[in-house]
């Protein structure tokens, strides 16, 4: 009978260059490319103002998580619900529902009281619990009898 081992860590990625996995630097490689690009097109202080968001932005889709869920399934979640297209249902009630409604209202049941006899059956039956649990009773260790 043959053994085959089974892989352990499948949900690690591999890290591939260096502490970095493939997805992690080529996020941060398409940030410093778009830093790079800024820098030989635009003056420096534009390339300052505009680099520091891009390359904070591409750090955190290549190192934050939400709720171990990456950065950028957020981010498409986002877009998701600003650009995408939503559905409003509105649902008019009719008079049949409304008394529904009220008909589904429990009416005024009177609550049941406790008696003098029927307390000491539930006392007595909570120190029986836990003389059976404890080992002793209660009542026994106080000294007097409800």
């Amino acid at each position: 009978m043959a053994q085959y081992q089974v892989p352990q860590f499948i949900e690690v990625e591999d890290k591939i260059f260096g502490p970095l996995t493939l997805k992690q630097f080529i996020w941060l490689a398409g940030g410093g490319g778009l830093c790079l690009l800024l820098f030989s097109l635009l003056p420096l202080y534009l390339t300052i103002i505009l680099g520091i968001p891009v390359m904070a932005f591409s750090a955190g889709l290549a190192f934050f998580e939400i709720n171990g869920r990456p950065l950028i399934h957020a981010v498409e979640h986002g877009f998701n619900y600003f650009f995408g297209s939503k559905l409003y249902l509105w649902k008019q009630r009719t008079e049949s529902a409304k008394v529904a409604v009220v008909a589904a209202k429990p009416a005024n049941l009177p609550i049941p009281k406790l008696s003098q006899s029927k307390l000491k059956d539930l006392s007595w039956s909570l120190n029986i619990k836990d003389h059976t649990e404890s080992g002793a009773s209660t009542a026994a260790k106080s000294g007097f009898e409800i």
